[in-house]
Protein backbone atom coordinates (compact mmCIF):
# COMPACT_ATOMS: atom_id res chain seq x y z
CA UNK A 1 0.00 0.00 0.00
CA UNK A 2 1.29 3.32 -0.86
CA UNK A 3 1.72 6.36 1.86
CA UNK A 4 -1.22 7.71 0.16
CA UNK A 5 -3.43 5.10 0.53
CA UNK A 6 -5.62 5.37 3.67
CA UNK A 7 -7.29 2.24 5.13
CA UNK A 8 -10.97 3.54 6.69
CA UNK A 9 -11.30 3.97 9.84
CA UNK A 10 -14.40 2.33 12.04
CA UNK A 11 -16.90 4.67 13.12
CA UNK A 12 -16.19 5.86 16.61
CA UNK A 13 -11.67 5.07 16.25
CA UNK A 14 -8.92 6.69 15.95
CA UNK A 15 -6.33 5.18 13.76
CA UNK A 16 -3.10 3.77 15.42
CA UNK A 17 0.07 6.42 15.00
CA UNK A 18 3.55 5.33 14.37
CA UNK A 19 6.31 5.94 17.06
CA UNK A 20 7.64 9.62 16.73
CA UNK A 21 4.80 10.98 14.41
CA UNK A 22 2.39 13.89 15.85
CA UNK A 23 -1.11 11.82 15.74
CA UNK A 24 -3.83 14.37 14.11
CA UNK A 25 -6.38 16.00 16.44
CA UNK A 26 -8.95 13.74 17.68
CA UNK A 27 -12.06 16.10 16.51
CA UNK A 28 -10.59 15.83 13.09
CA UNK A 29 -10.54 12.08 13.13
CA UNK A 30 -14.23 11.72 14.57
CA UNK A 31 -15.65 14.38 12.94
CA UNK A 32 -18.07 12.44 10.57
CA UNK A 33 -21.06 14.12 8.37
CA UNK A 34 -24.05 14.63 10.91
CA UNK A 35 -26.34 16.87 8.27
CA UNK A 36 -27.22 13.78 6.12
CA UNK A 37 -30.56 13.53 3.82
CA UNK A 38 -31.72 10.90 5.81
CA UNK A 39 -30.95 13.03 9.05
CA UNK A 40 -32.74 16.24 7.62
CA UNK A 41 -35.87 14.25 6.29
CA UNK A 42 -36.29 12.67 9.78
CA UNK A 43 -35.88 15.92 11.43
CA UNK A 44 -38.57 17.55 9.32
CA UNK A 45 -41.37 14.92 9.88
CA UNK A 46 -40.69 14.64 13.36
CA UNK A 47 -41.04 18.53 13.28
CA UNK A 48 -44.61 18.13 11.68
CA UNK A 49 -45.85 15.62 14.58
CA UNK A 50 -45.16 18.14 16.73
CA UNK A 51 -46.00 20.83 15.18
CA UNK A 52 -49.66 19.11 14.80
CA UNK A 53 -49.72 18.06 18.75
CA UNK A 54 -48.78 21.89 19.67
CA UNK A 55 -51.40 22.66 17.64
CA UNK A 56 -54.14 20.88 19.05
CA UNK A 57 -52.42 20.97 22.95
CA UNK A 58 -53.81 24.26 22.95
CA UNK A 59 -57.11 24.30 21.16
CA UNK A 60 -58.61 20.95 21.91
CA UNK A 61 -60.08 21.81 25.28
CA UNK A 62 -61.93 24.95 24.53
CA UNK A 63 -63.01 23.36 21.89
CA UNK A 64 -64.40 20.43 23.55
CA UNK A 65 -66.80 22.81 25.13
CA UNK A 66 -67.86 24.93 22.41
CA UNK A 67 -68.66 22.84 20.13
CA UNK A 68 -69.98 19.98 22.12
CA UNK A 69 -70.84 22.02 25.90
CA UNK A 70 -68.19 19.73 27.77
CA UNK A 71 -67.60 20.34 31.22
CA UNK A 72 -64.63 21.64 32.33
CA UNK A 73 -63.12 17.78 33.47
CA UNK A 74 -64.12 16.27 30.55
CA UNK A 75 -62.63 18.96 28.48
CA UNK A 76 -59.78 18.28 29.82
CA UNK A 77 -60.05 14.58 29.15
CA UNK A 78 -60.17 15.61 25.98
CA UNK A 79 -57.42 17.20 25.61
CA UNK A 80 -55.47 14.46 27.10
CA UNK A 81 -57.10 11.47 25.63
CA UNK A 82 -54.46 12.16 23.17
CA UNK A 83 -51.63 11.67 26.25
CA UNK A 84 -53.35 8.48 27.41
CA UNK A 85 -53.19 6.83 23.71
CA UNK A 86 -49.31 7.96 23.25
CA UNK A 87 -48.40 6.34 26.49
CA UNK A 88 -50.14 3.45 25.85
CA UNK A 89 -48.49 3.33 22.37
CA UNK A 90 -44.80 3.50 24.13
CA UNK A 91 -45.10 0.49 25.52
CA UNK A 92 -45.13 -1.59 22.38
CA UNK A 93 -43.64 0.97 20.08
CA UNK A 94 -40.13 0.28 20.49
CA UNK A 95 -40.11 -3.36 20.32
CA UNK A 96 -42.22 -3.14 17.04
CA UNK A 97 -40.52 -0.54 15.48
CA UNK A 98 -37.18 -3.00 16.63
CA UNK A 99 -39.16 -6.20 14.79
CA UNK A 100 -40.84 -4.80 11.90
CA UNK A 101 -38.07 -2.12 10.88
CA UNK A 102 -38.33 1.62 11.48
CA UNK A 103 -39.19 2.69 8.11
CA UNK A 104 -42.13 0.21 8.01
CA UNK A 105 -43.34 1.48 11.34
CA UNK A 106 -42.57 5.02 10.06
CA UNK A 107 -44.91 4.89 7.10
CA UNK A 108 -47.67 3.41 8.97
CA UNK A 109 -47.76 5.55 11.40
CA UNK A 110 -47.67 8.63 9.32
CA UNK A 111 -50.42 6.85 7.30
CA UNK A 112 -52.29 6.49 11.28
CA UNK A 113 -51.84 9.99 11.90
CA UNK A 114 -53.43 11.61 8.73
CA UNK A 115 -56.32 9.24 8.84
CA UNK A 116 -57.08 10.80 12.55
CA UNK A 117 -56.05 14.66 11.53
CA UNK A 118 -59.44 13.84 8.65
CA UNK A 119 -61.47 12.20 11.20
CA UNK A 120 -60.84 15.97 13.30
CA UNK A 121 -63.33 17.52 10.95
CA UNK A 122 -66.49 14.35 10.73
CA UNK A 123 -66.08 13.96 14.71
CA UNK A 124 -69.60 15.04 15.35
CA UNK A 125 -69.69 14.05 18.88
CA UNK A 126 -67.68 14.29 21.72
CA UNK A 127 -67.07 10.63 22.39
CA UNK A 128 -65.56 10.32 18.77
CA UNK A 129 -63.43 13.02 19.42
CA UNK A 130 -61.82 11.48 22.80
CA UNK A 131 -62.09 8.52 20.02
CA UNK A 132 -59.83 10.22 17.52
CA UNK A 133 -57.47 11.97 19.82
CA UNK A 134 -56.79 8.30 21.57
CA UNK A 135 -56.04 6.41 17.95
CA UNK A 136 -53.80 10.00 16.72
CA UNK A 137 -51.75 9.71 20.04
CA UNK A 138 -50.71 6.13 19.51
CA UNK A 139 -49.69 7.46 15.32
CA UNK A 140 -47.84 9.93 17.52
CA UNK A 141 -46.12 8.07 19.80
CA UNK A 142 -45.03 5.25 17.04
CA UNK A 143 -43.84 8.13 14.60
CA UNK A 144 -41.90 9.64 17.07
CA UNK A 145 -40.21 6.49 18.47
CA UNK A 146 -39.54 5.46 14.76
CA UNK A 147 -38.67 9.03 13.34
CA UNK A 148 -36.10 9.47 16.80
CA UNK A 149 -34.35 6.24 16.03
CA UNK A 150 -34.46 6.73 12.24
CA UNK A 151 -32.46 10.24 13.35
CA UNK A 152 -30.04 8.08 15.64
CA UNK A 153 -29.48 5.03 13.19
CA UNK A 154 -27.26 8.10 11.18
CA UNK A 155 -25.88 10.16 13.78
CA UNK A 156 -22.13 9.62 14.30
CA UNK A 157 -21.65 8.04 17.55
CA UNK A 158 -18.84 10.14 18.13
CA UNK A 159 -21.40 13.49 17.44
CA UNK A 160 -24.21 11.59 19.53
CA UNK A 161 -24.92 14.36 21.62
CA UNK A 162 -24.55 16.85 18.67
CA UNK A 163 -26.93 15.33 16.39
CA UNK A 164 -29.44 14.62 18.84
CA UNK A 165 -29.26 18.36 20.08
CA UNK A 166 -29.97 19.54 16.42
CA UNK A 167 -32.61 16.61 16.01
CA UNK A 168 -34.17 18.43 19.39
CA UNK A 169 -34.77 21.57 17.63
CA UNK A 170 -37.51 20.53 15.62
CA UNK A 171 -39.74 19.90 19.18
CA UNK A 172 -38.46 23.07 20.09
CA UNK A 173 -39.65 25.15 16.87
CA UNK A 174 -42.70 22.90 17.28
CA UNK A 175 -43.44 24.57 20.44
CA UNK A 176 -42.63 28.06 19.48
CA UNK A 177 -44.98 27.56 16.41
CA UNK A 178 -47.55 25.52 17.36
CA UNK A 179 -49.24 27.26 19.80
CA UNK A 180 -49.52 30.76 18.38
CA UNK A 181 -50.49 29.18 15.05
CA UNK A 182 -52.95 27.39 16.42
CA UNK A 183 -54.56 30.25 18.30
CA UNK A 184 -54.23 32.44 14.86
CA UNK A 185 -56.00 29.84 12.79
CA UNK A 186 -59.30 29.57 15.33
CA UNK A 187 -59.24 33.55 16.29
CA UNK A 188 -58.82 34.25 12.63
CA UNK A 189 -60.83 31.84 11.23
CA UNK A 190 -62.05 28.74 12.03
CA UNK A 191 -61.30 25.30 13.85
CA UNK A 192 -62.31 24.19 10.44
CA UNK A 193 -59.63 25.48 9.14
CA UNK A 194 -57.09 24.30 11.71
CA UNK A 195 -58.12 20.63 11.48
CA UNK A 196 -57.43 21.33 7.49
CA UNK A 197 -54.22 22.76 8.25
CA UNK A 198 -53.46 19.82 10.27
CA UNK A 199 -54.12 17.36 7.43
CA UNK A 200 -52.15 19.36 4.94
CA UNK A 201 -49.61 18.74 7.20
CA UNK A 202 -49.56 15.72 7.94
CA UNK A 203 -49.28 14.17 4.20
CA UNK A 204 -46.88 16.09 3.92
CA UNK A 205 -45.19 14.28 6.07
CA UNK A 206 -46.23 11.00 5.12
CA UNK A 207 -45.09 12.42 1.60
CA UNK A 208 -41.55 12.75 2.90
CA UNK A 209 -41.68 9.98 5.02
CA UNK A 210 -41.88 7.86 1.40
CA UNK A 211 -38.36 9.73 0.91
CA UNK A 212 -37.11 8.25 3.87
CA UNK A 213 -34.70 4.87 1.83
CA UNK A 214 -30.89 5.35 1.93
CA UNK A 215 -28.60 4.66 3.51
CA UNK A 216 -31.80 3.65 6.17
CA UNK A 217 -32.66 0.43 4.16
CA UNK A 218 -28.46 -1.17 4.30
CA UNK A 219 -28.54 0.18 8.02
CA UNK A 220 -31.70 -2.05 8.88
CA UNK A 221 -30.52 -4.66 6.76
CA UNK A 222 -27.61 -5.35 9.03
CA UNK A 223 -29.48 -4.34 12.81
CA UNK A 224 -32.13 -7.47 11.37
CA UNK A 225 -29.78 -9.70 10.84
CA UNK A 226 -28.22 -9.68 14.07
CA UNK A 227 -31.51 -8.89 15.92
CA UNK A 228 -33.12 -12.27 14.23
CA UNK A 229 -30.15 -14.54 15.42
CA UNK A 230 -30.79 -13.59 18.97
CA UNK A 231 -34.47 -12.57 19.48
CA UNK A 232 -36.65 -15.22 21.21
CA UNK A 233 -39.87 -13.82 22.40
CA UNK A 234 -41.42 -10.71 23.98
CA UNK A 235 -40.21 -9.79 27.31
CA UNK A 236 -40.73 -7.12 29.53
CA UNK A 237 -37.38 -5.68 28.57
CA UNK A 238 -38.68 -4.78 25.34
CA UNK A 239 -41.19 -2.07 27.01
CA UNK A 240 -38.38 -1.05 29.19
CA UNK A 241 -34.57 -2.00 28.38
CA UNK A 242 -33.12 -2.47 31.45
CA UNK A 243 -30.17 -0.08 30.37
CA UNK A 244 -32.15 3.06 29.85
CA UNK A 245 -34.35 2.86 33.22
CA UNK A 246 -31.68 4.83 35.29
CA UNK A 247 -32.00 7.85 32.89
CA UNK A 248 -35.58 6.79 32.45
CA UNK A 249 -36.18 7.49 35.87
CA UNK A 250 -34.56 10.58 35.88
CA UNK A 251 -36.30 11.95 32.95
CA UNK A 252 -39.57 11.42 34.39
CA UNK A 253 -38.62 13.08 38.31
CA UNK A 254 -37.53 15.88 36.01
CA UNK A 255 -40.62 15.38 34.05
CA UNK A 256 -42.78 15.68 36.80
CA UNK A 257 -41.10 19.02 37.73
CA UNK A 258 -41.99 20.15 34.14
CA UNK A 259 -45.58 19.59 34.41
CA UNK A 260 -46.19 21.68 36.91
CA UNK A 261 -45.27 24.06 34.76
CA UNK A 262 -47.14 23.23 31.91
CA UNK A 263 -50.09 22.21 33.40
CA UNK A 264 -50.29 25.31 35.68
CA UNK A 265 -48.80 28.22 34.46
CA UNK A 266 -51.77 29.89 33.03
CA UNK A 267 -53.85 29.77 36.53
CA UNK A 268 -50.78 30.73 38.30
CA UNK A 269 -50.78 33.81 35.41
CA UNK A 270 -53.77 34.94 36.86
CA UNK A 271 -53.79 34.41 40.65
CA UNK A 272 -50.20 36.48 40.14
CA UNK A 273 -51.67 38.83 37.67
CA UNK A 274 -48.59 37.53 35.42
CA UNK A 275 -50.57 36.90 32.37
CA UNK A 276 -48.43 38.85 29.97
CA UNK A 277 -45.23 37.44 31.34
CA UNK A 278 -46.86 33.73 30.80
CA UNK A 279 -47.68 34.64 27.15
CA UNK A 280 -44.32 35.06 26.61
CA UNK A 281 -43.03 32.27 28.64
CA UNK A 282 -42.80 29.64 25.70
CA UNK A 283 -41.29 32.24 23.37
CA UNK A 284 -38.24 32.69 25.43
CA UNK A 285 -38.21 29.38 26.73
CA UNK A 286 -37.64 28.31 22.45
CA UNK A 287 -34.94 31.01 22.11
CA UNK A 288 -32.80 30.33 24.73
CA UNK A 289 -32.85 26.55 23.82
CA UNK A 290 -32.63 27.75 20.12
CA UNK A 291 -29.19 29.65 21.34
CA UNK A 292 -27.69 27.00 23.25
CA UNK A 293 -28.56 23.90 21.15
CA UNK A 294 -25.99 24.79 19.19
CA UNK A 295 -23.75 24.98 21.53
CA UNK A 296 -24.18 22.60 24.32
CA UNK A 297 -24.24 18.90 21.82
CA UNK A 298 -20.89 19.19 20.85
CA UNK A 299 -19.95 20.12 24.43
CA UNK A 300 -21.94 17.21 25.83
CA UNK A 301 -19.57 14.94 22.89
CA UNK A 302 -16.48 16.45 24.08
CA UNK A 303 -16.73 17.06 27.91
CA UNK A 304 -18.84 14.48 28.84
CA UNK A 305 -22.43 14.14 30.31
CA UNK A 306 -22.46 15.89 33.47
CA UNK A 307 -21.74 19.50 31.93
CA UNK A 308 -24.46 19.67 30.17
CA UNK A 309 -26.85 17.76 32.41
CA UNK A 310 -25.81 19.78 35.77
CA UNK A 311 -26.10 23.02 33.32
CA UNK A 312 -29.45 21.79 32.89
CA UNK A 313 -30.48 20.42 36.51
CA UNK A 314 -29.00 24.29 37.72
CA UNK A 315 -30.93 26.71 35.85
CA UNK A 316 -34.15 24.66 36.14
CA UNK A 317 -33.77 24.56 39.95
CA UNK A 318 -33.62 28.36 39.74
CA UNK A 319 -36.23 28.48 37.32
CA UNK A 320 -38.79 26.75 39.64
CA UNK A 321 -37.15 29.17 42.23
CA UNK A 322 -38.47 32.07 40.28
CA UNK A 323 -41.50 30.83 39.82
CA UNK A 324 -42.13 30.39 43.25
CA UNK A 325 -41.28 34.29 44.29
CA UNK A 326 -42.00 36.18 41.06
CA UNK A 327 -44.73 38.79 41.20
CA UNK A 328 -43.75 41.16 37.95
CA UNK A 329 -44.00 39.56 34.28
CA UNK A 330 -40.21 40.13 33.16
CA UNK A 331 -39.47 37.35 36.35
CA UNK A 332 -42.08 34.76 34.72
CA UNK A 333 -40.06 35.33 31.34
CA UNK A 334 -36.75 34.83 32.55
CA UNK A 335 -37.99 31.99 34.24
CA UNK A 336 -39.63 31.00 30.57
CA UNK A 337 -35.84 31.16 29.42
CA UNK A 338 -34.51 29.22 32.21
CA UNK A 339 -36.49 26.33 31.74
CA UNK A 340 -35.53 26.46 28.17
CA UNK A 341 -31.75 26.54 29.52
CA UNK A 342 -32.76 23.59 32.21
CA UNK A 343 -35.33 20.98 31.00
CA UNK A 344 -35.11 21.98 27.09
CA UNK A 345 -31.40 21.52 27.81
CA UNK A 346 -32.32 17.40 30.05
CA UNK A 347 -34.48 16.24 27.37
CA UNK A 348 -31.99 15.58 24.47
CA UNK A 349 -28.92 15.59 26.76
CA UNK A 350 -30.83 12.09 28.74
CA UNK A 351 -31.68 11.11 24.74
CA UNK A 352 -28.45 11.11 24.51
CA UNK A 353 -27.47 9.22 26.92
CA UNK A 354 -30.25 6.37 26.60
CA UNK A 355 -29.30 6.04 23.07
CA UNK A 356 -25.15 5.55 23.72
CA UNK A 357 -27.09 2.68 26.26
CA UNK A 358 -28.44 -0.01 23.83
CA UNK A 359 -26.88 -1.47 21.11
CA UNK A 360 -28.03 -0.48 17.44
CA UNK A 361 -30.83 -2.91 16.79
CA UNK A 362 -32.13 -1.86 20.12
CA UNK A 363 -32.51 1.78 19.52
CA UNK A 364 -36.67 1.53 18.74
CA UNK A 365 -36.72 0.03 22.59
CA UNK A 366 -34.35 2.34 23.87
CA UNK A 367 -36.12 5.47 23.14
CA UNK A 368 -39.25 4.21 24.01
CA UNK A 369 -38.53 3.19 27.18
CA UNK A 370 -37.19 6.79 27.93
CA UNK A 371 -40.17 8.73 26.12
CA UNK A 372 -42.72 6.39 27.88
CA UNK A 373 -40.92 7.46 31.66
CA UNK A 374 -40.79 11.00 30.53
CA UNK A 375 -44.42 10.50 29.67
CA UNK A 376 -45.25 9.27 32.66
CA UNK A 377 -43.82 11.73 34.86
CA UNK A 378 -45.37 14.78 32.78
CA UNK A 379 -48.85 13.12 32.48
CA UNK A 380 -49.10 11.70 36.28
CA UNK A 381 -47.34 14.65 37.88
CA UNK A 382 -50.48 17.12 37.26
CA UNK A 383 -52.23 14.13 39.98
CA UNK A 384 -49.85 14.70 42.97
CA UNK A 385 -49.06 18.44 42.40
CA UNK A 386 -52.91 19.25 41.79
CA UNK A 387 -53.20 18.11 45.69
CA UNK A 388 -50.09 19.62 46.73
CA UNK A 389 -51.17 22.78 45.34
CA UNK A 390 -54.29 23.37 46.79
CA UNK A 391 -53.19 22.64 50.22
CA UNK A 392 -50.39 24.66 49.94
CA UNK A 393 -50.08 27.34 46.65
CA UNK A 394 -47.96 27.87 44.04
CA UNK A 395 -45.02 29.71 45.91
CA UNK A 396 -44.76 26.51 48.01
CA UNK A 397 -45.42 23.85 45.07
CA UNK A 398 -42.78 25.51 43.08
CA UNK A 399 -40.21 25.37 45.84
CA UNK A 400 -41.16 21.68 46.60
CA UNK A 401 -40.72 21.24 42.65
CA UNK A 402 -37.31 22.92 43.12
CA UNK A 403 -35.87 20.54 45.85
CA UNK A 404 -37.22 17.61 43.34
CA UNK A 405 -34.88 18.78 40.84
CA UNK A 406 -32.16 19.08 43.19
CA UNK A 407 -33.16 15.04 44.51
CA UNK A 408 -33.22 14.36 40.57
CA UNK A 409 -29.21 15.61 40.52
CA UNK A 410 -28.63 13.36 43.55
CA UNK A 411 -30.66 10.30 41.51
CA UNK A 412 -28.51 11.52 38.89
CA UNK A 413 -24.89 11.43 39.85
CA UNK A 414 -26.08 7.65 41.65
CA UNK A 415 -26.90 6.15 38.66
CA UNK A 416 -24.73 7.67 35.63
CA UNK A 417 -22.64 11.00 36.58
CA UNK A 418 -20.46 8.94 38.84
CA UNK A 419 -19.33 7.42 36.31
CA UNK A 420 -15.97 7.79 33.45
CA UNK A 421 -18.46 8.84 30.21
CA UNK A 422 -20.12 11.07 32.29
CA UNK A 423 -17.49 12.88 33.58
CA UNK A 424 -15.38 12.78 30.12
CA UNK A 425 -16.83 12.09 26.62
CA UNK A 426 -17.36 10.01 24.51
CA UNK A 427 -14.39 11.37 22.01
CA UNK A 428 -12.70 10.89 24.86
CA UNK A 429 -13.47 7.29 25.91
CA UNK A 430 -13.38 6.07 22.30
CA UNK A 431 -9.82 7.10 22.53
CA UNK A 432 -9.04 5.31 25.27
Amino acid sequence: MSRDTKAPVPTGQTPAVAPGVQPAPATAAVREPLLTPTFVLAWVVNFFQYLIFYILVTTMALYAVRSFAASDAVSGFASSAFVVGATLARLVSGYLVDVLGRRRMLLIALVVVVIACALYLPAGSLPLLITVRIVHGFGYAFASTATMTIAQSVIPASRRGEGTGYFALGATLATAIGPALGLFLVGSFDYTWMFWTMLVTAVLGLVLGLFLREPLAQREARAQAAHDKTRTRFSLSDVAHPAVLPIGCFMLLVGLCYAGVITYLNAYAVDRGVTTGAGLFFLAYAVAMLIMRFVLGRVQDQRGDNVVVYLGLICFAVALGILAVAHQDWQVVVAGAMTGLGYGTLMPASQAIAVSAVPPHKLGTGISTLLLLMDVGVGLGPIALGILLSATGFGTMYTVLAVVVVLAAVFYYAVHGRHDVAKHGRLVASEQ
